[in-house]
């Protein structure tokens, strides 16, 4: 069953003892700045709890990837993180987020809270959930065309709307980013997609029409 939020299962009553148990900080941070740095050395998960953050790494050449998108109730930190020390977490809007100790999550609850058991096993189901989409996007990248690129990442949007129709969760800039390819030529190639009668495109919201 998928899980949606770190949280699920647990009452608002729970979650506010939890929190102060956990010595949980909520901190705010301004669109365009460093929520995290150097990720893989924070001994911390952070949950979205308003606004949207991208997850990116710079190579030795400057070239931006985009890892993941995250929005509401998203997880991220270190036991999320496994792809190298040098990805960082920047807010693409004003946002909310939680920070929870790692220690505070893996440790044996000492009272023995039903609420604390039920977090842990949140928390494994987003790491599998985290295992399917890093191998989704493995899919899309290994496409050797921008056009395969697009209409697999186009298709994977669409497949839970029966319009075949959804918004973009990235600005072009940084969906060229995510699928690592040139914007200009992801740009052309989304015209030419246009013109052969694949998609249609109203602003960021796209329909499939055909694949």
């Amino acid at each position: 069953m998928e899980v949606k939020s770190i949280f699920e299962g647990i009452s608002e009553a729970d979650i506010e003892k939890m929190l102060k148990c956990f010595e949980a900080r909520k901190l705010t941070f301004k669109k365009d700045r460093t929520i995290v740095t150097n990720i893989i050395n924070v001994k911390l998960i952070g949950i979205m709890l308003s606004g949207t953050a991208n997850m990116e790494r710079y190579d030795y050449n400057g070239n931006r990837s985009i890892i993941e998108k995250l929005s509401p109730n998203s997880v991220f930190g270190e036991v999320f993180s496994r792809l190298g020390s040098d990805i960082s977490v920047i807010a693409t809007s004003d946002c909310e987020v939680l920070f929870i100790e790692y220690e505070h999550i893996i440790k044996k609850c000492k009272k023995g809270c039903l609420y604390h058991n039920i977090l842990t096993n949140n928390m494994l189901k987003l790491l599998s959930q985290k295992i399917v989409e890093l191998n989704e996007r493995v899919e899309i990248l290994s496409k050797r065309s921008i056009r395969d690129k697009l209409l697999s990442y186009f298709e994977l949007l669409a497949s839970s709307n029966p319009k075949r129709s959804f918004l973009l969760p990235f600005t072009y800039t940084d969906l060229a980013d995510y699928l690592s390819v040139d914007r200009s030529a992801m740009m052309r190639e989304i015209k030419n997609l246009k013109e052969d009668g694949f998609i249609q495109t109203n602003g960021k919201k796209i329909t499939i029409i055909r694949y």
